[in-house]
């Protein structure tokens, strides 16, 4: 990227694109501005530095301690600081470089020459927050630093798109929304998945496939990790999916942008759009439907949104957009602890 004369321009065209979003090439000097508001959803300041924390420090997830990231302090995170004695450890998990379906080839691999921050093919490698740099042909992480360098557990290098659907309605008893007994605000509940790789609790999601559109991928993974649809036969699938049509019509982007994920490196880390969907209606299909645990998740609940929550990543974040915006109750200064109310045809949280 640097001493080039173009730079690639991501925007964003909405839901019904294929694939994540459209990347055109612009000429540098006349695009500079144009490249800034549609490609930096989240500037580089304070605010998203204090993000980069979940993949900073300690051990690469998944190494049973073996790979070590090197400890960086807040000062030096950013690649425009001199850091000159950052020699990270280069680490890219045994599955990945067994070259599944869904991973690039490590670089300098015959046949192999990505178009970075651009849609190369099928594969958008376009990032969410800025066109990042390539420093010896590796990309570097937009958000700076992390301590250990290679692809570590993620397949593409470069940005890993995802896509997020946190569906939400109303805590009920007796037929009416449950008020907070200090906030006086009603109680949000969304539907929360417990990871089977690392055990946290998290927004259902998943990858956004090579040309596939958003709103497939959302409806895909909430089909997957909550209804447990890879199990379903084919007419209690179409039923499903037919009881879900409506409100996936109706979402809302929430976020779009880089998230602190612990398994991010130097040169891959994870990106993502989350959209809410919620159901205002207490006799909608969101408070009968049974949940049920498939695919990555291990287990679903429907969970009560408080500030008090520990979720995977940068999940915490995109929660509290969502209560803010349906004027829920969320206060990060009561100690009140969040409660749970299981589906009845769902799993115990324990």
């Amino acid at each position: 990227m640097s001493g080039g004369v173009y730079v690639s321009v991501c925007v964003w065209v909405g839901l019904d694109t294929l694939g994540v979003h459209d990347c055109v090439t612009s000429q540098e000097g006349d695009m500079r501005s144009v490249a800034r508001v549609l490609c930096q959803t989240h500037l580089l300041t304070s605010t998203t530095l204090s993000m980069h924390t979940k993949c900073r420090g300690g051990a690469y997830p998944f190494t049973k301690d073996k790979v070590q990231r090197v400890q960086i302090p807040d000062s030096k995170v950013d690649w425009d600081v001199e850091f000159a004695e950052y020699l990270p450890p280069c680490y890219t998990a045994p599955h990945i470089l067994a070259a599944p379906p869904y991973a690039d080839p490590e670089i300098g691999a015959a046949g192999f020459k990505p178009r970075w921050n651009a849609l190369d093919g099928r594969v958008s490698r376009c990032s969410h927050v800025k066109p990042y740099d390539v420093v010896d042909g590796f990309p570097r992480n937009v958000c700076g630093r992390t301590g250990v360098a290679g692809r570590g557990a993620l397949g593409r290098w470069g940005p890993n798109h995802a896509a997020d659907p946190i569906v939400t309605r109303w805590k009920v008893a007796d037929g009416k929304a449950v008020i907070h007994e200090k906030t006086r605000k009603p109680i949000l509940q969304f539907v929360c998945i417990q990871r089977r790789d690392s055990g946290h609790w998290a927004i259902p999601g998943g990858m956004v496939d090579p040309g596939e559109r958003v709103t497939t991928t959302l409806q895909r993974e909430f089909l997957e990790e909550a209804l447990n649809s890879l199990e379903m036969t084919e007419k209690q699938k179409e039923k499903s999916e037919k009881q879900l049509k409506e409100l996936f019509k109706g979402g809302v982007e929430i976020y779009s942008g880089y998230v602190d994920d612990p398994r991010n490196t130097d040169n891959a880390w994870m990106e993502t759009v989350a959209f809410n969907f919620h159901q205002d209606d207490l006799q909608g299909v969101l408070y009968s439907m049974l949940l049920h645990a498939g695919d990555d998740a291990k287990a679903v609940k429907w969970q009560d949104i408080s500030s008090t929550l520990n979720l995977y990543a940068s999940h915490e974040d995109m929660i509290e957009k969502v209560a803010h915006r349906h004027q829920a109750h969320w206060s990060r200064n009561l100690a009140v602890l969040p409660t749970c109310v299981e589906d009845p045809g769902g799993p115990s949280s324990n």
